[in-house]
Formats: structure tokens, C-alpha cells, sequence
């Protein structure tokens, strides 16, 4: 039977290129959340938890790049997106915290030794900035948004994976973990557009479309597994010291489960799809599945939305 929907969950009645973009209010209660929400499986969980590391300081980064390049856009639509994406972004390094504050450090991880770090880079940009001529600070700027171009286009991809993975449900992942992760990859998938739009508008070129690419995918192998194995390493439930052989072991064993996605084949696998010249992020992925989530996320109808 014909539902409407393409096979790959795109809608027909869809705006992919431009799809609405909503803040939505959320609220989550971690009081019942065991640090090993996933059951049974510490590196699967703290490889997901890097992202609760990095996700709050690099939101903010992100936000500012589009803050920096607002006075050059001269697209109105484009505008009312940017602010869409500001919206959801700030919601989103709130939410993440929320994590750090109620969950990690509550249960005795220390994640001074990364965050530090970030929030003082974030907290430095501006002053780095201004002692830049115009031009270099424009060409940073550029570079900035390429990169960050790069890291949406995977944040909506794992996203839709999240949103999709069964596996999490029959592993009875903790529901509340699992509705975060799940709206906020919907949330990505569904302003999976804004900063290349960004990025094309102000001119962009690809040679340095490329090259952000390349920097981007160094971070993230960074973040996903130096962070899940730095958090391991400071989990003092986890028994055994955990090597970088035990943990890549267990690493492929959650992957092989289907509780987190395979990094490399990831990272690299998504080339071809990114790095093609004529790429465009409303030409892969469905935001018809990513509005289907929102509407049951029991966070975003908690905090109030009305998805009608």
C-alpha cells in the first residue's frame, strides 16, 4: 500500500531544502538514569557520552560562526533559518550539560580536563579575532563555516542512525538517554541545511570545503573514540583497567550489537556522499522521519510542543 513516503522515509509533501526550523522547549529528569544506561556495555555508553563532552562548548562555537556571518546574509529566508538553527543549537549545549552536571559528574567522571579546554577556546575566539586583519578574519570565518558544514552533515547522519536503531530499544537503553539522543538527531537532520547554505551563500569554494572536511573528520575520530575511551578510563565501576586493545575489542563487540554505529565506516564511508561537488545535505536523509520522532518525543511534549 502507498503510504506517501518514499522508501527512504522522504516525504513528497516535504520542503527538504527548507523545512520549518522550531525551537523546541525540553525537559529531561536524570534522577533514574544509571551511568551505564546502556545495559551491560560501558564502552558503548561513554563512546555516546563523548558527545555530552564536547557537544556544549562546540554548540556554542557553532552558533557564533553563524552569529559572525549574519551581516553578510542577505537572504531573508535564510535568515529566519539561521535563527531556527541558533534556537535549536542553544537548547541543545543546555541539554547536553544537563548530562554532564546530573549524570557524569554526579557519578564521580571528571570531564574538566576536555571541557576546560573547549570553553577556553571558545572564550578566547573573539579576542583572536579582532587582532586579525578584516580579511583573515573573513578567511577564517569561511573556514569555520566549512567545517562546521562538515560536522552537521555527520551530526544529522548519526542523528538519523539513532533515530532508526532498534537495537537501542531491545537492549533496554534508559528511555530518557535514548528520547535526548533521539530528538536531538532529529533536530539535526532537520536543520541539516542551514550552515552550508551559509557557507555557499558567502561564497564558499569547495578546495576549502574539502580541506574543513578533512580537519573535521580528524575531530570527530577524536572526540567519539579518544573521548569514549578517556571517559572509560575515569569510570571507577568499570573493572579491570581498560587498555586500548580491551577497549577497541569491546568497541567492535557494541558495534557488531548495534548499540553505537561503526566509526571509520562512517567517517569515511559518508566521502563519496559529502565530498561530492554538486553535494547538497536536502539531497540525503528524510526529514519526514525526523518530524514523525518530534511529535512522540515525550522530552518535547513535556516541555510544551505542539506539532500541529
Amino acid at each position: 500500500m502507498d503510504d506517501g513516503h518514499a522508501q527512504d522515509g522522504r516525504s513528497p509533501g516535504i520542503d527538504e531544502r527548507h523545512p520549518p526550523i522550531k525551537t523546541r522547549r525540553v525537559s529531561f529528569d536524570w534522577e533514574k538514569t544509571p551511568l551505564h544506561w546502556i545495559p551491560g556495555d560501558p564502552v558503548g555508553t561513554h563512546l555516546i557520552n563523548s558527545f555530552h563532552i564536547v557537544l556544549p562548548a562546540g554548540e556554542r562555537w557553532f552558533i557564533q560562526c553563524v552569529k559572525d556571518a549574519l551581516p553578510e546574509i542577505t537572504d531573508e529566508k535564510l535568515k529566519e533559518e539561521i535563527k531556527g538553527f541558533i534556537g535549536q543549537e542553544m537548547v541543545h549545549a543546555r541539554s547536553h550539560q544537563g548530562v554532564l552536571d546530573n549524570l557524569l559528574e554526579k557519578s564521580g567522571i571528571d570531564t574538566r580536563k576536555i571541557t576546560d579546554q573547549m570553553n577556553k577556546g571558545n572564550d578566547e575566539r573573539p579576542g583572536q579575532r579582532a587582532k586579525m586583519s578584516p580579511r583573515r578574519a573573513r578567511r577564517l570565518l569561511m573556514f569555520e563555516l566549512a567545517a562546521v558544514a562538515s560536522i552537521e552533515h555527520y551530526t544529522a547522519v548519526l542523528g538519523q542512525w539513532i533515530m532508526e536503531a532498534k537495537e537501542l530499544d531491545k537492549a533496554g537503553v534508559d528511555p530518557t538517554m535514548l528520547d535526548l539522543l533521539r530528538w536531538h538527531g532529529a533536530e539535526e537532520v532537520e536543520h541539516r541545511s542551514v550552515v552550508f547554505d551559509v557557507y555557499q551563500h558567502l561564497g564558499g569554494k569547495y578546495p576549502m570545503r574539502v580541506v574543513a572536511w578533512a580537519v573535521s573528520l580528524f575531530f570527530l575520530y577524536w572526540a567519539l573514540l579518544g573521548g569514549g575511551f578517556y571517559l572509560v578510563g575515569q569510570d571507577r565501576t568499570v573493572e579491570n583497567k581498560m587498555t586500548k586493545l580491551r577497549f577497541l575489542r569491546e568497541y567492535r563487540r557494541s558495534v557488531r550489537k548495534g548499540h553505537i554505529p561503526g566509526v571509520f565506516r562512517m567517517l569515511l564511508g559518508e566521502a563519496p556522499i559529502y565530498l561530492k561537488p554538486n553535494h547538497h545535505p536536502s539531497k540525503v536523509l528524510s526529514t519526514q522521519k525526523a518530524l514523525d520522532y518530534l511529535r512522540t518525543s515525550p522530552a518535547a511534549i513535556a516541555g510544551g510542543y505542539d506539532p500541529y
